[in-house]
């Protein structure tokens, strides 16, 4: 297992959104990104937990961590367990009433429970290696401009059915 981090949420040429999760201790623009297709209310959740952003009312996630709180149960940690003919599996693991719990989630709602609770994300080695490609996005390089526009052309030209084994 490898230990990542949001590293963004991007659209793809068809308007999907796509999560990017980057290994915690790879630089950007170095190493691999995972990208996983969302969805836009999803997508929205991350962002609005990533950013700290306030909401006139809870939205799915916020009730699925206070829910959690109210009962005393923590987030112990998010995995993205494996991909199958394309599929990306997850499974939150969850301490309550003096016991564990590993329940299946898909990524998007795994990682936006994450984003919430501060509970760390990882992914499968064997789903990093399968599903991961180049990072080429970097703020901190002088060319980042054009490294942006190498990463928008790989959204442009990639197809969710690549990743299908």
């Amino acid at each position: 297992m490898v230990q990542v981090r949001v590293g963004g949420v991007a659209l793809d040429a068809s308007g999907q959104h796509v999560i990017l999760l980057k290994p915690m201790d790879e630089m950007p623009g170095a190493g691999t990104v995972l990208p996983i297709w969302i969805g836009a209310q999803e997508a929205t959740s991350i962002l609005i937990a990533i950013e700290g952003a306030a909401v006139p009312r809870p939205l799915a996630h916020d009730l699925m961590r206070t829910m959690l709180e109210t009962l005393g149960a923590e987030v112990e940690r998010v995995e993205v367990t494996r991909i199958d003919d394309g599929t990306f599996y997850a499974e939150v693991t969850v301490h309550a009433g003096g016991a564990v719990h590993r329940i299946d989630a898909r990524p998007s709602d795994a990682v936006a429970l994450a984003s919430r609770t501060g509970a760390p994300i990882w992914v499968a080695d064997a789903v990093m290696t399968e599903a991961g490609v180049a990072d080429m996005l970097s703020e901190d390089e002088p060319d980042a401009e054009e490294s942006v526009d190498e990463f928008k052309k790989f959204l442009d030209d990639v197809d969710p059915e690549d990743f299908r084994g």
